[in-house]
């Protein structure tokens, strides 16, 4: 018996050890704040490092696009002017130097861009005059103008960071059929590219601020977030194993009115399971004390004389009867909890009424009835049922007197069996139909038996449990009871 308080005294520490969430809480919403605010900085730091490459990117990409198209427009400009040139020259002989004059005169090549016309193989015109070193006579690119007879367009890599790639097009000259020389429009990136750089040295500062401002916003708004969980923690450090009525309360929907109605919901398990094995201790206590105080008593006014040592070691060995009767109804019930407590085998019904029968005529003189036999064979623990219905029988003649009619059956309906004792004593009363199945539960009735310790019906119930099935109380004052134990057919 001192194993089994122990046993409930550590399930109560382990509830009371639930209340370490009071500690992880305590600690949850500082962590939470500093890991939000640190994974937004790794995500805004991560997010600016990447868009960084991508705007440069794109940029570079929209500025070629865009002179490339002003390279191809101002080369088409040439060559429709050229070709109404060649058309002329045909008839009038004009000059193709006094063509370039003409249309040098009048074109304007964008910025960074140059006009350049070689003619029998030399530097003829170009605009603006001044050419930078990369386009200058004798240069490398120069050289690759003259040496071309066929229209290109292309871009040539350059060292010179001052020049950067050069971007360039080119027509070929003609005058009856002969090759004069080439037109070119070239473009130098440099100037464009450092443009674009000062615009991403721009978004990059831009990005930073932003990134500090939105740290800024995240700091407060995380901590305005998570300020219910600050609540959450001083809630549950007012809750002690003295104090479990506490409870949270959270407006609004979401992920913490979820983990708020979750820590309700627990600690609503938590107070129930507390108050039971509460309840549990107490009715045990009570219990035992009884019966110890009566040994106790007893046996220290024992005399010598041998009659009163025979009645008081009677007495004494009846109290520890019910002592061990009460202790296997405990064990019974801790047992019932276990995977192993049913051992199954296929049963014949009609056999077992037989049986059953039989064993329940002995409890008490009563007018004993079996009724309505059901034929069948189910797969079910022998031994359990035998001592449901006969913890059914004993406690309807506990309630009933002499000559009382007590029956007993069972029957097969809708894939169930069911077994049944009625009996015709003065009946249960409502409030105690609510509770009679608990754990120490006992009516309030004047027949109430003064050696019993409510743990038979419960004992049913917990049999009726392992087999999946139920038991149900129909039962009105001065009219009987029937107590029944309705398990599935398998």
């Amino acid at each position: 018996m001192a194993k089994k308080i122990v046993h409930h005294l550590s399930a109560i520490s382990k509830i009371s050890s639930l209340f370490q969430v009071q500690n992880w809480l305590n600690c949850f919403a500082g962590k939470v704040h500093a890991q939000v605010l640190a994974l937004y900085t790794i995500v805004m730091m991560l997010t600016m490092a990447a868009s960084v490459p991508i705007v440069r990117f794109f940029l570079f990409a929209e500025v070629d696009k865009r002179v490339r198209g002003d390279l191809q427009e101002e080369l088409e400009t040439f060559q429709t002017e050229y070709a109404a040139l060649d058309t002329v020259a045909a008839e009038t002989n004009e000059g193709l130097t006094e063509f370039i004059d003409a249309f040098w005169a009048e074109a304007l090549p964008e910025d960074d861009n140059f006009h350049i016309v070689l003619l029998d193989g030399e530097l003829y015109q170009s605009n603006p005059r001044v050419l930078p070193n990369a386009l200058q006579p004798g240069s490398e690119m120069m050289q690759r103008w003259l040496t071309l007879r066929e229209p290109t367009g292309e871009m040539m890599l350059v060292a010179d960071p001052e020049v950067g790639n050069i971007l360039y097009k080119t027509s070929v000259l003609e005058m009856n059929d002969s090759f004069r020389g080439k037109f070119v429009v070239a473009h130098l990136a440099a100037g464009e590219r450092a443009e674009m750089l000062a615009a991403v040295h721009i978004f990059i500062k831009i990005a930073v601020a932003v990134m500090g401002i939105s740290l800024s916003i995240a700091w407060l708004g995380s901590r305005q977030l998570l300020r219910p969980i600050q609540h959450l923690t001083t809630t549950t450090q007012s809750i002690d194993e003295s104090n479990l009525s506490q409870r949270l309360v959270m407006q609004g929907s979401g992920e913490l009115a979820t983990l708020v109605g979750s820590f309700n919901t627990m600690m609503d398990r938590v107070q129930d399971a507390f108050d039971s094995q509460r309840n549990f201790i107490n009715e045990v206590g009570h219990e035992l004390r009884n019966p110890i105080a009566i040994i106790q008593g007893h046996l220290e006014l024992m005399g010598d004389d041998p009659v009163e040592q025979q009645e008081t070691l009677n007495l004494v060995m009846d109290e520890l009867s019910r002592m061990g009767r009460f202790v296997n109804d405990l064990i019974f019930l801790a047992k019932a909890e276990r995977p192993d407590f049913l051992q199954l085998e296929t049963i014949d019904l009609e056999c077992l009424m037989a049986e059953l029968f039989s064993k329940v005529t002995a409890l008490a003189d009563r007018n004993w009835q079996l009724s309505g036999v059901g034929r069948c064979k189910f797969v079910a623990d022998r031994q359990r049922i035998t001592a449901a219905v006969i913890n059914l029988a004993q406690n309807a003649a506990q309630h009933t007197q002499p000559n009382d009619m007590i029956e007993l059956g069972s029957t097969i309906t809708d894939g169930k069996v069911r077994f049944w004792v009625r009996d015709s004593g003065e009946g249960i009363a409502p409030d105690d139909q609510k509770r009679i199945f608990d754990r120490f539960a006992r009516g309030s009735g004047r027949d109430r038996h003064p050696e019993g310790v409510g743990l038979g019906l419960a004992i049913v119930k917990a049999i009726a449990d392992a087999h999946d099935g139920y038991v149900e109380l129909i039962s009105q004052l001065g009219m009987g009871s029937t107590f029944s134990m309705i398990l599935p057919l398998k």
